[in-house]
């Protein structure tokens, strides 16, 4: 039989790659916010731990590798692995593994099972974020772009709600609080099996229908020079976010002299243009092009970061609105781009490019942390304003058409 036979009609398999479901996108954006709202506690009880296990800042810091190393560099394993053998139920699973090392946090009495228990929440990251990523691309009807970035904005809600709960709860109750978290992790996992039940049922469909696998036809050196100017990318938008994300307020508390409440006003003013901004880059990017958002979005911030460090209170709070915004509508562009780059690995891009933002945000607050004990966070916000200037190896990245079917 030949190809054209077996394959199927292709107005049948549009039909198929087309149909948008949008109670699964909102389903995966609320399951991603669940997780990223657990993983965010972590970090927000830290001086609970230091005085309940009276650690060191070293032995800090330790947890928080054991967190991002399972939370990161298993994520494109993860996807490599699901690449080839889809794993419906598998985000459910996840969110069991999470579950599990939040009743291990809250229980703990020793600093090896507390190791162990966060290593735990960042698997549960690990096994999440590829699949979730996949499904939000099933389920966008070849609106990628927006599927994507409604999936992202999940996150940044998450992150920016974990640490409120984490103060209202467990800094006012104490580490066995921490407990109560697992209800998160057990709602993200009813929810999840949900999800995995149309993941199952889609691929069966898909299967049945015998869709024909899309060709790409871009060289090896290509997609391989492409995915390491993404990786530069990703370097310059998390290395900027992680100086806003985590000194900004210092940075304003010291220019400016304002009161810490006020500061953490401000940063949550920028966050939510970040939230924004991730809702607003996945759509601009389906109707004009990813590379226009990245050529927007990188170094179409440039002005604004570098009049920054340089600007009043009022225009200081301003630039930071604008950046915010723009800066963050890359990423669900990057995603998009570098899936289309890769076509039929969507769970080992979207693993390594999620493990790889992560864990560049976690070595930027880091190391930018260290300079600014080196010099001054006015300092830090100079060096950094100069970091979109990387969005120029924008113009060697090709332009990607649509694949085809084979």
């Amino acid at each position: 039989m030949s190809e054209s036979a077996q394959a199927l009609p292709a107005s049948s398999a549009r039909g198929i790659a087309e149909r948008t479901s949008l109670g699964i996108l909102v389903a995966i954006s609320i399951s991603h916010m669940l997780n990223d709202l657990m993983q965010s506690v972590i970090p927000a009880i830290y001086p609970i731990l230091k005085t309940e296990f009276a650690l060191s800042f070293g032995q800090i810091g330790l947890i928080q590798l054991a967190f991002q190393l399972t939370a990161s560099i298993l994520q494109p394993v993860v996807g490599i692995y699901t690449d080839k053998h889809p794993q419906p139920f598998s985000l459910a699973v996840g969110m069991g593994v999470t579950l599990c090392g939040l009743l291990m946090v809250s229980m703990a009495n020793t600093y090896p099972m507390l190791l162990v228990a966060v290593a735990l929440i960042g698997m549960g990251s690990s096994i999440f974020h590829p699949e979730a990523s996949r499904v939000a691309r099933m389920a966008s009807g070849g609106r990628h772009g927006f599927a994507q970035s409604l999936f992202q904005v999940g996150g940044n809600f998450g992150s920016a709600i974990g640490p409120l709960l984490a103060a209202v709860i467990v800094l006012a109750r104490g580490q066995s609080s921490v407990a109560w978290f697992s209800l998160v992790a057990l709602a993200g996992a009813m929810i999840l099996t949900r999800v995995g039940f149309w993941y199952r049922d889609h691929q069966r469909e898909r299967k049945k229908a015998n869709i024909a696998p899309v060709v790409q036809t871009l060289s090896r050196k290509v997609v391989v020079r492409s995915i390491l100017i993404l990786a530069v990318l990703i370097f310059s938008k998390f290395f900027y976010m992680a100086a806003l994300t985590s000194y900004y307020t210092f940075y304003l508390i010291e220019t400016f002299n304002v009161s810490v409440k006020d500061a953490q006003i401000y940063l949550f003013v920028f966050l939510a243009a970040v939230a924004a901004g991730t809702i607003a880059g996945g759509p601009i990017g389906d109707r004009f092009g990813r590379k226009f958002v990245m050529w927007f979005s990188i170094l179409g911030v440039l002005p604004f970061t570098l009049l920054l460090p340089h600007a009043s209170l009022g225009w200081t709070i301003a630039l930071s609105i604008v950046i915010g915004f723009i800066l963050s509508s890359a990423f669900p562009a990057i995603i998009v781009y570098a899936q289309e780059l890769v076509p039929g690995k969507v769970g080992l891009v979207s693993g390594l490019f999620f493990g790889f933002a992560f864990g560049m945000g976690g070595i930027g607050a880091a190391a930018l942390g260290e300079l600014a004990d080196w010099t001054s966070i006015t300092f830090v916000f100079q060096i950094c304003a100069f970091l979109p200037v990387l969005g120029l190896l924008t113009a060697f990245l090709p332009n990607i058409r649509k694949p085809r079917p084979a």
